[in-house]
């Protein structure tokens, strides 16, 4: 490459998002002079992102496919009450997969192992003191604390493990919550990769990000046990905690970033109810590489308005998922809180995967709130007027 001065592009943090936008630019504008950094040793992380195949239209479809590690044609879900088939394609991308494709792809335009100490719209510092200067630099190192946002949390941990004999699933459980609720909507998330390999979750929606590492691995073990799997190996763990938006300020959010163009869920750029991102890094890859496409006069601000208009228009298209998300946090039990997704799975497939897609039209809407609501009709409105992050915030 040219010289650390040089580059039009920099992306702090090898994430999904940012991989994303590096390797759609890297085919649509070869010439470009892009450098990724990544603190690990390699990009992705530990992770298995997700998606539905109305997520995406034929063409997104087309050039993410050679990240994707397994497809199903259907996916099931379970409840205290009862259990559902949809027959609607459902794929996931491993960050193995996601590591090994775009590294190859990228060759010297990536470094790993590099620690950064500071970053600017335009320069990135390292701890070892070496500057880079670009016309733009994007931060896509996760998520970022904030005020300006009152939040729930999906914490999970998922074991990818190996069984002794045969699963006998033919399709993912996305969500089976039948399960002990333990103070939160829990339910186990389950990939079936091969006749002997799956990749177990136990994911909770809680009111803290705060999560208890050996009580899920205990949940997994148990849950395996009772579908009468015993587990040879565990090959893989995987956890986290995704922000589940209940209110905002969303100008004063994108105040604070003070002209710092940002990817992924730093911009808030995902699912607001299910915390899904990889539609969303999809579009904003997209969107960047038109970005770079207009010509040569790409610069910071430039970069940042453009990020921030996406980020609104999501913000705006989402503002009905963070009503349900207020219904689901604030308007009940926290052990009674899967009745909301419970009701919600009844609903017409079509209704589901637009839910999924982040497309309400104003007849799902209409449909999602109509009828007996599964939570106290007092406690519904008081949550549904809770618009602003101070009304939820819990005095210190």
């Amino acid at each position: 490459m040219a010289n650390s001065l040089d580059y039009d592009l920099i992306l702090v943090g090898g994430g999904l998002a940012n991989g994303l936008i590096a390797w759609r630019l890297h085919a649509q504008r070869p010439a470009l002079r892009i450098l990724l950094l990544e603190a690990a040793d390699a990009i992705g992380g530990n992770h298995t992102w997700s998606f539905h195949d109305g997520d995406l239209n034929a063409e997104q479809q087309a050039w993410i496919a050679p990240l994707v590690s397994t497809r199903w044609p259907r996916y099931d879900v379970v409840f205290p009450d009862y259990a559902r088939t949809l027959n609607s394609g459902y794929a996931s991308v491993t960050s193995t997969e996601f590591a090994r494709v775009i590294t190859a792809a990228l060759g010297p335009r990536l470094r790993t192992g590099v620690r950064i100490d500071t970053l600017t719209p335009t320069t990135v510092t390292l701890a070892n003191g070496e500057r880079l200067q670009a016309r733009a630099v994007i931060d896509g190192r996760g998520v970022r604390a904030s005020s300006r946002l009152a939040l729930g949390y999906q914490t999970f941990l998922g074991q990818e493990v190996r069984l002794a004999a045969p699963h006998g699933l033919t399709a993912p459980i996305i969500m089976d919550a039948s399960v002990a609720q333990q103070g939160g909507y829990r339910f186990v998330y389950v990939l079936p990769f091969d006749a002997h390999t799956l990749l177990i979750e136990d994911t909770h929606y809680v009111d803290t990000g705060a999560w208890e590492p050996e009580r899920l691995r205990a949940n997994i073990a148990a849950y395996a046990q009772a579908r009468g799997w015993q587990i040879a190996e565990v090959l893989r763990e995987e956890h986290g905690s995704l922000p589940i938006v209940l209110a905002g300020d969303f100008d004063a959010y994108w105040q604070e970033l003070d002209g710092q163009p940002c990817a992924g869920l730093r911009a808030g750029l995902f699912h607001p109810t299910t915390g899904y991102s990889l539609p969303h890094a999809v579009r904003l890859a997209e969107r960047i590489a038109g970005q770079f496409g207009k010509g040569d006069d790409v610069s910071a601000p430039r970069l940042f308005a453009a990020i921030r208009d996406e980020a609104r228009h999501e913000w705006r298209s989402q503002r009905f998922f963070r009503l349900l998300n207020r219904m689901l946090f604030l308007a009940g039990s926290p052990d009674q809180r899967w009745r909301v997704m419970g009701r919600f799975y009844r609903l017409s497939p079509r209704l589901i995967e637009h839910f999924y897609a982040g497309r309400l039209r104003l007849r799902d809407k209409a449909r999602i709130l109509s009828g007996k609501p599964p939570v106290p009709l007092l406690a519904a409105f008081t949550a549904a007027r809770k618009i602003h992050p101070s009304q939820i915030r819990k005095p210190e």
